[in-house]
């Protein structure tokens, strides 16, 4: 688990997440407190970056829609940029994109809030 990384930078009005490594049932324990943390502190937009992640399963996927349901209850939107090929299908064979807003690059989604 030494590859994982989560790093937020705040840009313009958005909060934005940094994700890698591999996203799975062994790492979920790492995640998810991060993501908690990241959705309490009160961001109103935030990004994930996920151009770091290089595996995601059912419970990394889990883990991103808990995410999104907890900034969802805060208020805060969520959405998710430079989603890896391989997540992009998982999340369009799940639904999941359907729920998950997907841009192509961060800067695609800051612009959507306004920078």
């Amino acid at each position: 688990m030494a590859d994982l990384s989560f790093e937020t930078i705040a840009s313009g009005r958005c909060l934005v997440a940094r994700v890698g490594g591999e996203m799975d049932y062994l790492t979920d324990p790492w995640f998810r407190p991060r993501f908690k943390e990241l959705i309490a502190g009160g961001g109103r937009f935030i990004v994930l970056d996920l151009s770091g992640v290089s595996f995601c399963d059912s419970a990394g996927l889990n883990v991103l829609l808990g995410t999104w349901r907890q900034a969802d209850a805060s208020g805060a939107v969520l959405v998710l940029a430079c989603v890896p090929e391989s997540l992009r299908g998982i999340l369009e064979m799940t639904g999941a994109d359907h729920v998950l807003r997907v841009f192509d690059t961060v800067a695609d989604a800051e612009a959507v809030f306004g920078g």
